[in-house]
């Protein structure tokens, strides 16, 4: 027997039969390592009640990685005390196994996964994918839900192939964590693995400098002399409205500022729209975030943010982008960005892209990947990835200085000076 801790988990080696350790603490805790090297946490015990000759059960706890030994430790404390006080947590789990529907499932699933872990934002596409498992398969039994089932519904969804994937994800997710939780049994085939993905089209768009050029033109017009707006000719009020080419409307000054912010910084949408003035260190160019998606986080302010901030009115609203309520922030930009959008003849460009656009500015002058991923917040490095392709013309621009300097510097000539090309006429 052993005090089980990260350390002497990890030291448990494999062998060529399941064997267990004990913890010497906690009687009964302990952890089964299989020939494979899984190893999972187990509480072993005897009912309340029974004597020495009974056999013992085993509760499964959860895999070792998936659960840290200080979780696997209060989950088997937890145990042990429903036990004394006459419970049989293995029974229990057996019970909720077998009366364990899909939308018994995803209910467990939202309330115990979804609603904890996961940023507001990120709940929405997650309930509503499930929303479509519950629809289709909702009254089966969890465990009796096949792969095939769930390959004909992500099959049906073949026209969005990203909502699709989106569907197969959050269901694998849900079954590993309903394994887990021993909604399910431990080795239950997930039902969403192995489906086959669809190839999802690249959803970012990078603005070029002609693009950028016509936004700020387009802003300018929106803070100065106003956008144009159209009329409905068919509405019986429409003859008192001005004539076309006097049809402009100024845009909402701190509309105009958070659109502005989000393509100088890169930031993601909320975390400018609710983003308040006490969270800025103008001294240091810093907009410290105490939560974003991926946590806690700094976004630096560069000049021209700096300036935008600057302009704005404070007011008595506490948030940098004031909404129409006193005290709110703005909800969305969806009505001025869609204004935008048309005056700068940029038709189809999402909010998001202007993220991208600034990433895709410091990869082509080339900044790293692992820099650029920093700014923006990127939990993994597999996400800013996406603009490693962007890093291709600094390259070629470098090569073609260093290869001009040599070759001037080997002919003689200053570089970029202009040698014309001899031809071999006749060999």
């Amino acid at each position: 027997m052993v005090k089980l801790t990260k350390r002497t988990v990890d030291a448990l080696k494999s062998r060529e039969k399941l064997y267990a350790a004990f913890d010497d603490d906690i009687k009964g805790f302990g952890v089964r390592v299989a020939p494979s090297g899984l190893k999972t946490f187990v509480v072993e015990y005897r009912t309340s009640g029974s004597n020495r000759d009974t056999p013992k059960r085993r509760l499964t706890l959860g895999r070792y990685g998936a659960m840290t030994v200080e979780q696997a430790r209060g989950a088997a404390l937890d145990a042990l005390a429903d036990i004394r006080h006459g419970g049989d947590p293995q029974a229990k789990k057996a019970d909720r196994r077998a009366a364990a529907t899909v939308s018994t499932l995803i209910k467990e699933f939202i309330d115990g996964h979804v609603n904890v872990h996961c940023k507001p934002k990120t709940r929405v596409p997650y309930v509503a994918v499930l929303t479509r498992l519950r629809i289709e398969h909702g009254s089966l039994k969890a465990e009796a839900l096949k792969r095939a089932q769930v390959a004909a519904t992500h099959t049906a969804m073949a026209e969005t192939p990203f909502v699709a994937n989106r569907f197969l994800a959050v269901t694998s997710k849900m079954f590993s964590w309903a394994e887990e939780r021993g909604f399910i049994p431990e080795g239950h085939v997930n039902p969403a693995s192995k489906i086959q993905r669809y190839r999802e089209e690249p959803r970012e768009r990078f603005l070029t400098g002609v693009e950028l050029a016509k936004l700020g033109e387009a802003l300018e017009k929106a803070e100065t002399i106003g956008l144009p707006y159209a009329v409905d000719e068919t509405k019986p009020k429409a003859k008192h409205a001005p004539k076309p080419e006097s049809r402009l409307r100024t845009l909402d000054p701190y509309a105009v500022a958070a659109i502005r912010l989000l393509i100088l910084t890169g930031a993601r949408l909320h975390e400018i729209l609710d983003a308040r003035w006490e969270f800025i260190n103008f001294e240091k160019g810093l907009l410290d975030l105490p939560d974003s998606k991926t946590g806690k986080k700094s976004i630096h302010l560069n000049a021209a943010a700096l300036q935008v901030l600057a302009d704005l009115p404070r007011g008595g609203n506490p948030h940098i982008i004031a909404g129409a309520n006193d005290g709110a922030p703005r909800a969305d930009l969806n009505k001025p960005w869609n204004a935008l959008k048309k005056a700068a003849g940029l038709e189809g460009l999402r909010l998001h892209d202007l993220r991208h656009s600034f990433a895709s500015v410091g990869a082509g002058g080339g900044l790293s990947l692992p820099i650029i991923g920093a700014i923006l917040g990127h939990a993994q490095a597999s996400t800013t990835q996406r603009y490693a392709h962007l890093a291709d013309d600094p390259r070629r621009a470098a090569v073609e200085q260093i290869g001009g300097a040599i070759d001037a510097a080997m002919r003689r000539k200053a570089p970029g000076e202009v040698i014309p090309l001899r031809h071999n006429i006749g060999g």
